[in-house]
């Protein structure tokens, strides 16, 4: 860190550089400089995205695109370039560093203070939406393959499933017998993106209220930030995963199934927002947002049922069952959503022109 800060062409010399933030995958300073601007100088995770090139390329591609489309400087992550001219700084221990303008006067919140900043948060990923909708999406790099191609879960969840390390898959028959019974509902997305039938479009991949900044004084969204993940998908998934984390009434590991529900009028609010601020969109990408919410919830609880069965590799635990405890409370919120699919498909539908 302490010789990556001197790499980057920041606007005076730095004269602190402090860890910064609740990320867990890349480490993050705030840099402050002479000239009193400050900067987020960030160590990429090299070990969870392969090829950093590749992801940097995306985010230059996007974040420059974003751009265009405001004057506000806040509008989007500005990328600061090195003092050779270059997004991201090599270092000799084999470690990649990228550098942002900081985003002033805003706050990063990660639990919504009420209802209005989970609405702002729907309104910054529709304008990040809409802002992208005439950028190719297809010349984006897919960074983790087959992200949310859901069937393909579904395949690997068959090979540990066979494989059974552990000796866990006796003690969870229901939740087997759970995600084997929505195979059909849960390969319906990747059907139709595979078709035509939903267009290519550029997604985040991890919509949470801690990736959107909002004005510290407004509470209005300002900007998405964390774009690791940015790559070509569906409206459907980031739609899907907002609701996934953002509606359910408990936390995502749960041990109290019966505090597990989706909030209906949090879904209505997010949806509201969402589609308020991204016009454009199509009418079957419309009709398939809340396929999308159950397809992301499915998929997320059979991640965590797989990576329990094969010995708690992927997610990091802090009790000998919390991947199933987490698996349990997503397949609670997708049988939830099964009970009032009338009316999300309702609240969505009212929003069709």
């Amino acid at each position: 860190m302490e010789k990556a800060v001197f790499h980057f062409a920041f606007a005076g010399d730095p004269v602190s550089c402090e860890p910064y933030g609740h990320g867990h995958i890349n480490r993050t300073f705030l840099v402050e400089t002479t000239g009193g601007k400050r900067y987020i100088l960030q160590r990429i995770n090299k070990h969870v995205f392969r090829d950093v090139p590749a992801l940097m390329d995306n985010i230059i591609a996007v974040t420059t695109h974003l751009a265009t489309k405001s004057d506000d400087p806040r509008a989007c992550l500005r990328l600061v370039p090195t003092s050779d001219g270059a997004y991201f700084f090599h270092d000799e221990e084999g470690e990649f560093w990228r550098a942002y303008d900081f985003v002033e006067n805003s706050v990063c919140l990660q639990t919504p203070r009420d209802i209005t900043d989970f609405y702002e948060s729907a309104v910054g990923f529709g304008h990040f939406q809409m802002a992208l909708l005439d950028f190719p999406a297809d010349r984006l790099n897919e960074t983790i393959p087959r992200f949310h191609d859901t069937p393909d879960r579904y395949r690997q969840f068959c090979t540990v499933l066979a494989e059974d390390p552990l000796e866990r898959a006796r003690e969870v028959a229901p939740e087997i017998e759970f995600v084997f019974s929505r195979v059909t509902d849960g390969a319906r997305l990747q059907q139709m993106r595979d078709s035509g039938e939903l267009p290519l479009r550029v997604t985040h991949n991890d919509t949470k209220l801690n990736n959107v900044m909002l004005d510290i004084e407004t509470g209005r969204a300002l900007c998405v930030i964390d774009l690791d993940t940015v790559m070509p998908g569906l409206v459907a998934y980031d739609f899907g995963d907002s609701i996934r984390f953002g509606a359910s009434t408990g936390a995502e590991d749960e041990t109290d199934l019966s505090k597990i529900e989706m909030d209906l009028s949090l879904y209505e609010t997010f949806t509201q927002g969402f589609l308020s601020s991204c016009g454009g969109l199509t009418q079957e990408e419309i009709r398939s947002l809340p396929l999308g919410a159950k397809t992301m919830t499915l998929e997320c609880g059979l991640r965590f049922l797989t990576d329990y069965l094969d010995g708690d590799h992927y997610f990091s635990i802090a009790r000998s069952a919390h991947n199933l405890d987490r698996a349990r409370t997503q397949f609670k919120l997708v049988a939830d959503m099964e009970k009032k699919w009338d009316e999300m498909i309702a609240i969505t539908e009212s929003f069709l022109a």
